[in-house]
């Protein structure tokens, strides 16, 4: 059975900083890439996690998909762009993305249901 939202977070945060706190400075380097990539800039940070999310589904990591979802939702992405962005990992991906785009229908139920759609 999959973690509930609040759950995930807490666990992300809590892996993350064991991880930045390991003393590896490589590490460290990695995740403020990772977060520098995603920061405003010509392209909006709701569309970079749009882009973040078609990457994470095609690649088929469930908790990238997580994490961009809860990102794209906190950015403001309605159904519909979230629907077209989903689908788009789909048309690339292949039918190997269903068993995640069932994943993210069930996270974005839980996601939506905490804020106002």
């Amino acid at each position: 059975m999959r973690k509930k939202a609040a759950e995930t977070r807490v666990y992300r945060q809590e892996m993350n900083d064991k991880i930045l706190g390991a003393g590896f400075k490589d590490y460290n380097r990695f995740f403020a890439l990772d977060s520098n990539a995603y920061q405003e800039g010509a392209i909006s940070v709701k569309y970079k996690e749009l882009m973040g999310l078609v990457g994470s589904m095609v690649l088929r990591c469930n908790d990238c998909i997580f994490y961009h979802l809860d990102r794209c939702v906190t950015e403001g992405c309605t159904r519909d762009e979230l629907n077209e962005a989903m689908n788009i990992a789909l048309v690339i991906g292949g039918s190997i993305v269903i068993p995640h785009l069932r994943y993210a229908f069930e996270v974005l139920d839980e996601l939506f249901a905490t804020t106002s759609e």
